[in-house]
């Protein structure tokens, strides 16, 4: 893996912001937004031609300095035409860190209400994509940090006006060549057109190529030409809007109920059914549940799905002031020296910015916890801890007018009828309907008959609750063979125990003593007076997947479905939908699968690369290559997180 390597921030001539690492301008040294708005929104047609639609997509080469994001945002906004929703998608191989970034910006006062916005959700400089929710979730930015000549393959969406901004063709050839313009193409949408202030005759022709029709217009100042072009295919569009934007949503956890929210977001019509009396009863009951990525040396797709999902986590608390968390920061100690060394190099390896992950030593490990210790780990500075009820409680009640719970009700089946699904008690009255339907009932999910196939497992868990006032205060969250939770509300939160084939509800004094064990394995003399006999704490039923994958998106259908389908050609059910095996990670995943999925049911573009849309898929078991003979949960240390 390739480390992140931000842009260096220097200036010529008029104080234009210039690149080293490809001698070259970031944009007109004259006028900067005037040829944003000439070359890249005129060029587009713009704001004519996103006027009036359900949603538009732009997509940009690069970002750069966000001067075109912030000029097309300007326009949409004071365009009372506007289309509903606007996407922008953006690469960056060497973004800038905040500190420049505002540095930057501060030259266009015109744009600093928008600036101090996208500031304010600029996103840590690690590889991958980041969806920053704008101007109250209407304007969508998805920017990937990585090389846009490589990353382009894993974008999914159909872009409708293509802003081709990268460094000029002698000194960025790869953002202009014939197979860059080939993989544009792969993402037009009907009648999708393109702008660029470069007329290189390669240019034009790579761009011919791959059926865009362009044509020369007047450049912007001091440049004679620049080019437009629109994409001359006719074929269909693969990413249609719905119409009937109404959903059920069976289960009112931490998946559910955050999938209700970024439905009712989207502007969607939500009811959700939850069996129990009120939102979170099930394995998203406990008092508190670990918030942290999990690093790997080769950032494997586990932990490029963990990021995502950690960062995007931390933005839903971030628009939910009832949800009670803490950045506390996560302190995830090494189990024995090798382990140790593997934390070190990984840490060397990504390169993340501290702010992201840290490795520190025993001496500093012990002072960021208040507890001494005899080994280094991993420090998430931002990582902390989250109590999944009020997430849910928040997640419900943020929109009060798309958003119907309805509680004691126990869902027996799910039926097709008309085109719509019913979701139907044991006395076969009709509890609600609609076209879609989600299924977000955790470990239950497999006692419906269409997910009667899901190779999902129940883990049992058991968590122990511990009187604050016993042993020294912790600082931080801790991890190692077990973890543990600072005190809240006069409670420590420690565990957790895993088992599968056990349906044990009750408490067990056995898990309690577990639980401590593991404890003082990490911080031998905590609570060394305490009877697990007297513990209290939570049972929970995690729904695991046997790749400790999630289970997000379309269902197939397993009737018509062969074992040798690929992935894409496998049938699904229409309407019906999953977010399903979180195991021990619902907090770190409820928010970016529920953004995957809303984005999945309106065409619009897909939140994450599309290898990992792909490792989510309910149909990869179905695949006779993906399967696992076995069917074994794997063993590690990470199956011990708290349930949430």
């Amino acid at each position: 893996m390739e480390k992140l390597q931000p842009a260096r921030l220097e200036f010529v001539a008029y104080d234009t912001p210039y690149s080293a690492a490809f001698d070259d301008v970031y944009h007109s040294a004259l006028g900067g937004p005037a040829q944003a708005r000439h070359v890249f929104l005129a060029g587009n047609e713009l704001p004519a031609r996103w006027q009036d639609k359900d949603r538009f997509v732009i997509l940009e080469t690069g970002f750069g300095t966000g001067l075109n994001f912030l000029a097309t945002w300007q326009a949409w906004r004071d365009d009372p035409q506007r289309c509903r929703r606007l996407h922008v998608i953006s690469f960056e191989k060497h973004p800038f860190t905040l500190a420049d970034l505002a540095t930057c910006q501060q030259a266009w006062p015109e744009f600093a209400e928008l600036a101090a916005e996208l500031q304010q959700k600029w996103p840590p400089l690690v590889p991958g994509m980041h969806r920053l929710h704008l101007n109250d979730g209407q304007v969508i930015l998805t920017l990937t940090f990585g090389d846009a000549a490589t990353q382009l393959r894993s974008i999914d969406a159909s872009v409708d006006a293509f802003f081709l901004d990268g460094f000029s063709p002698p000194k960025n050839p790869e953002l202009w060549s014939p197979h860059f313009c080939k993989g544009l193409a792969r993402l037009t949408a009907p009648g999708a057109t393109l702008a660029t202030w470069s007329v290189a005759g390669h240019v034009r022709q790579a761009l011919k190529d791959a059926e865009f029709d362009v044509a020369k217009r007047p450049g912007y100042i001091g440049k004679r030409q620049m080019l437009v072009g629109r994409f001359r295919s006719r074929r269909p569009d693969r990413h249609v809007a719905p119409t009937d934007r109404r959903a059920i949503v069976i289960g009112a956890g931490i998946a559910g109920s955050s999938t209700a929210h970024a439905l009712a977001a989207a502007g969607w019509q939500v009811t959700v059914l939850e069996q129990a009396t009120a939102p979170a009863t099930g394995a998203s009951s406990n008092l508190a549940g670990m918030l942290r990525p999990l690093p790997s040396a080769d950032d494997n797709r586990l932990s490029r799905i963990t990021r995502a999902g950690f960062l995007a986590t931390r933005a839903l608390l971030g628009a939910l002031p009832e949800a009670r968390w803490s950045p506390c920061g996560v302190l995830h100690l090494a189990r024995e020296p090798e382990h140790e060394t593997q934390q070190r190099r990984a840490v060397e390896q990504l390169g993340f910015p501290p702010e992201v992950l840290q490795f520190v030593e025993p001496d500093e490990a012990s002072r960021l916890l208040g507890q001494p210790v005899t080994i280094g780990g991993w420090w998430f500075p931002n990582g902390g801890w989250v109590q999944p009820p009020s997430v849910c409680r928040a997640a419900l009640a943020a929109f009060p007018e798309r958003i119907t719970t309805h509680f004691n009700a126990a869902v027996a089946r799910i039926v097709r009828q008309n085109d719509q699904w019913q979701a139907i008690d044991a006395d076969s009255n009709l509890l609600a309907e609609a076209p879609v339907l989600v299924m977000a009932s955790g470990a239950a999910a497999p006692r419906f008959e269409q997910f009667a196939w899901l190779p999902q497992r129940s883990g049992r868990g058991q968590v122990s609750h511990l009187p604050a006032s016993v042993g020294k205060p912790l600082n931080t969250v801790l991890f190692q063979i077990g973890y543990a939770i600072p005190a809240i509300d006069d409670t420590q939160l420690i565990g957790a125990s895993l088992s599968y084939e056990d349906d044990e509800s009750a408490e067990r004094e056995a898990d309690h003593r577990d639980n401590l064990a593991r404890l003082r394995l990490t911080l031998p003399d905590f609570a060394s007076d305490l009877d697990p006999a007297t513990l209290h704490g939570r049972v929970g039923f995690r729904p695991m997947s046997p790749d400790r994958m999630p289970i997000v998106g379309a269902v197939p259908d397993t009737m018509t479905a062969t074992p040798n389908t690929r992935l894409h050609n496998i049938p699904r059910q229409p309407g019906l939908w999953c977010v399903q095996g979180y195991g021990a990670r619902g907090i770190v995943w409820s928010a970016l699968m529920a953004d995957l999925l809303i984005s999945q049911l309106e065409g619009e573009p897909l939140p994450l690369e599309r290898d990992l849309v792909d490792a989510l898929d309910p149909g990869r078991f179905l695949i006779k290559a993906a399967r696992n003979p076995g069917g074994e949960l794997p063993s590690d240390e990470e199956t011990s997180e708290p349930a949430a």
